[in-house]
């Protein structure tokens, strides 16, 4: 039997799309998060980069804004990365923080203002692991109160978070986090809150300790995962780079197509995924012109289809292209996911196969269809339904338009 999710994971699976963002001391020297262990830079030289952080062009309205205006639900920032250096003030725990650099701001109390402002769920990264930390090579156990401590910061200073999300213990595999106790200090100040904690590149979709609340597909493509007999019933999330990197790399000019993205977001949703679409911002805080664009591109795909990404869970219906596939949505309808269905132009200018993908069929259909009609203009489909098989007409694109992966709304009589 398939456990029931308890309400904080129910309403997580529905967010559908979020953001990613990994700004830190590292994005200064435009190398990527793991510049400092990759590029073997001493510590104390690592350091003096706190000189320089002024974080100036940080701006949390903008990111909030850009964020909400791709249809994003939620925005998980690193708070802490895996250099020791916290973007809120570590409260005497440290001095290595935001607040104690020439930026003189507590970072994380701007995004966490900013998110509740604009209704979007602020998640909170957070490092389980720290090179800088020497407790962490030296003293583990008093490393384990120090990451506790805080993380309670985070748990009781900001007002209400969406969720904590762990990456670090793979690190050492074979040590004892003492995850329980972490995990229930984290439940008694922030109930709602989602629990992730990153199994790594290597694990992906495995379920960690019983207390977290989602699995990871670090940069993997989400699959459909039997929950039968789990203790608990848990979400699921992909995180995503636009080029090769978390953190700012400024020689990086490998991205990703935007029709790559568009599909992996559609792929998490067949699966009950969210997707984390990252961000890196430069050393002053500011965002790159191409990354905006992405975020602004992706809106814009979201803006007609959301509908078919919030509040939608998978379905058990076939078709006859596994390219394409079909989601429940709570509000009773399917959600017909198309995808190369080619394009009406002249001979001169278009190449397709429209014939061969325009005939879309759905089988294991309960219920009598009313309507199939395209999200992004309305149009209605021809169909043929005979018991639970459905035929879908799917009409090309116009010439001009090309989503990708393109959305029907199939309707029921009541």
């Amino acid at each position: 039997m398939i456990p029931k999710p308890e309400k904080r994971i129910y309403n997580f699976e529905r967010y559908g799309l979020g953001l990613f963002i990994h700004y830190g001391l590292y994005s200064l020297l435009g190398q990527g998060e793991w510049a400092l262990d990759l590029n073997n830079i001493p510590m104390e030289e690592y350091e003096k980069l706190e000189r320089n952080f002024t974080a100036e062009n940080f701006n949390t309205e903008e990111i909030v804004t850009m964020a909400k205006n791709a249809g994003m639900k939620y925005i998980t920032l690193t708070t802490r990365h895996h250099d020791g250096f916290s973007l809120y003030d570590a409260r005497g725990l440290s001095t290595f923080d935001a607040p104690h650099s020439p930026a003189k701001r507590d970072l994380i109390y701007e995004f966490a203002n900013s998110c509740h402002k604009h209704d979007i769920v602020p998640v909170m990264y957070h490092t389980t692991l720290d090179w800088r930390e020497p407790s962490f090579h030296n003293d583990f156990k008093g490393y384990l109160q120090y990451l506790k401590e805080s993380v309670k910061i985070l748990c009781t200073e900001y007002g209400n978070i969406g969720g904590v999300w762990f990456d670090g213990n793979w690190s050492r595999p074979d040590d004892d986090w003492q995850e329980d106790d972490l995990y229930s200090m984290i439940r008694s100040y922030q109930p709602d809150a989602i629990i992730v904690n990153n199994t790594g590149l290597d694990k992906l979709g495995q379920p960690g300790r019983p207390e977290i609340d989602c699995v990871t597909f670090e940069r993997g493509a989400p699959f459909a995962i039997n929950k039968d007999g789990w203790r608990k019933y848990l979400g699921s999330e992909m995180c995503e780079v636009l080029n090769s990197h978390w953190g700012y790399a400024q020689k990086d000019v490998n991205y990703k197509s935007l029709s790559t993205i568009i599909s992996e977001i559609a792929t998490c949703r067949r699966y009950g995924a969210n997707m984390l679409l990252n961000v890196g911002p430069k050393g002053d805080g500011s965002i790159r012109t191409i990354d905006k664009g992405f975020i602004e591109e992706v809106g814009n795909w979201m803006r007609p289809f959301s509908e078919a990404i919030y509040n939608v869970r998978p379905s058990a219906i076939k078709t006859n292209y596994d390219e394409n596939f079909v989601v429940n949505g709570d509000n009773g309808c399917l959600y017909l996911f198309v995808s190369n269905i080619g394009m009406l132009g002249s001979f001169n200018v278009v190449k397709n196969d429209t014939e061969k993908k325009n005939g879309v069929t759905m089988s294991g259909v309960s219920g009598i269809c009313e309507e199939i009609k395209w999200l992004d203009n309305d149009e209605k489909l021809d169909f043929v339904q005979e018991g639970d098989f459905v035929q879908v007409i799917c009409t090309p694109y116009s010439y001009g338009t090309n989503y990708v992966v393109r959305v029907a709304k199939v309707s029921f009589k009541k």
